[in-house]
């Protein structure tokens, strides 16, 4: 091979090397969201990041939100885990809120070891994410609505407790099948919460736990009306998610701390 055939060959695996380094570069980041319950992207992720981030999903079959329920479920977790690292996720988030804190705190925490173990990559879960949205706030005295039944909301004041906030209230719309919880409207549901802050004025942030609740739209208007900082499932995940993949999480105009993320 003469000099000029070689300075070539050079050139040109030069220039592959280089675009696909600019393609890794620029590829979007994905974060692979593990629901309870079979469903697309949800409305809020694509609301909150419409672009700068790529949404993948997978499911564990949950029939109804009881202990039993979840019991049933748990093995799935670490596969749907692996399926979504398959499709290349660069982080996973488990999308259920009484999914993961069921068992309590340390059981929250083998679950997200569970996922990392399983896909080998950065990984949390719902009841992280409202935690960690609950301490950002400067929450102490937390007040819950939700979408459960009195043994559920029972497990999620231990949760909470344990994860080092005074418990004041929680009560709930009494959901046990996972269908029920898309016949919650957005007006009800912020009536209702309002009225479980009511229910507590010395609280100093709300909690509106249940990823199948649509909670996006009434933190604004339940902080406006509440007066206090509203932290929810699905949003507060969602930012969680993200900020795994190196985002800051930011998504103004849905409450507080989504604002200024």
């Amino acid at each position: 091979m003469n000099k000029t055939s070689s300075r070539r060959e050079f050139l040109k695996i030069s220039a592959a090397g280089m675009a696909g380094a600019t393609l890794a570069h620029s590829a979007v980041p994905t974060l692979g969201l593990i629901f309870p319950v079979n469903r697309p992207v949800p409305e809020e992720a694509l609301a909150m990041y419409p672009s700068g981030v790529k949404f993948i999903t997978a499911s564990v079959g949950l029939k109804t939100m009881t202990p039993e329920g979840y019991d049933a479920v748990i093995d799935r977790i670490g596969p749907a885990g692996e399926k979504l690292a398959s499709e290349g996720a660069n982080a996973v988030v488990l999308m259920g809120t009484s999914l993961s804190f069921y068992k309590g705190a340390a059981f929250n925490e083998r679950l997200t070891e569970i996922l990392k173990k399983a896909t080998g990559l950065p990984a949390t879960t719902m009841s992280t994410g409202v935690v960690e949205g609950l301490k950002a706030v400067g929450a102490k005295q937390v007040v819950a609505a939700t979408a459960y039944d009195d043994e559920v909301n029972r497990r999620l004041q231990t949760f909470l407790k344990e994860s080092g906030f005074e418990v004041l209230g929680v009560k709930g719309l009494g959901i046990e099948k996972v269908e029920d919880v898309d016949r919650v409207t957005q007006d009800g549901l912020l009536k209702f919460c309002v009225g479980v802050r009511e229910t507590q004025p010395k609280a100093n942030a709300i909690l509106v736990s249940c990823g199948g609740l649509r909670t996006l739209e009434i933190l604004a208007p339940l902080e406006q009306q509440g007066h206090i900082p509203a932290v929810s499932s699905t949003p507060h995940a969602l930012r969680a998610g993200v900020r795994l993949l190196g985002l800051s999480g930011r998504a103004p105009g849905f409450g507080t701390l989504l604002s200024k993320s």
